[in-house]
């Protein structure tokens, strides 16, 4: 199986990024160590984005006062995927009512898109769905980008990053 794993670091308000590797890593705590070691102590945000084959992606959050999150975009794979199930450690299931709560505290957003229930992801998000919310992603939206019917994981991820102005270092990153 290939993958993309790009971590990205905020500092004040400028991002950073570089490729990683995450062989030879065995659970969560050493991902997140190698992340925190990629993106400095300097670092307010540390970001992990991770898909494999165009199937699934997952996203690792690292606050500078905070513990790891973790969404994955279909836990399904969790049974399939070395990378996942090592991500998964740090996720929870994503219940529709998390994202009724964010669309309830958010009504304004719900009215512009027209979105009056929650939407989950066709397949089986798992974790921290609102782990993107203060960068410019609800976590009702972070559910429908992956619902989006022909959207692929590098696409999500895009419109993640430039929601959290990012996008031009992630482009850097993958050689676009």
């Amino acid at each position: 199986m290939t993958y993309v794993a790009s971590a990205l670091a905020r500092v004040d308000s400028n991002w950073f990024g570089d490729d990683v590797s995450l062989e030879d890593l065995e659970d969560l705590d050493s991902v997140v160590e190698m992340v925190r070691e990629v993106i400095g102590d300097d670092a307010d945000t540390g970001l992990l984005f991770v898909e494999e084959d165009d199937e699934w992606l997952a996203i690792l959050r690292i606050d500078a006062d905070g513990d790891p999150r973790v969404f994955i975009s279909d836990a399904r794979v969790v049974a399939t995927s070395e990378i996942a199930a090592m991500l998964a450690e740090g996720a929870i299931e994503v219940r529709a009512a998390d994202a009724e709560d964010e669309d309830d505290a958010d009504e304004d957003d719900a009215d512009e898109d027209g979105d009056d229930e929650p939407v989950l992801a066709d397949g089986d998000p798992a974790g921290d769905s609102s782990l993107m919310s203060d960068l410019g992603t609800s976590s009702s939206k972070l559910l429908a980008l992956c619902a989006e019917e022909g959207a692929l994981p590098a696409d999500v991820i895009a419109a993640l990053c430039e929601a959290a102005g990012c996008l031009d270092v992630l482009e850097k990153l993958r050689g676009e």
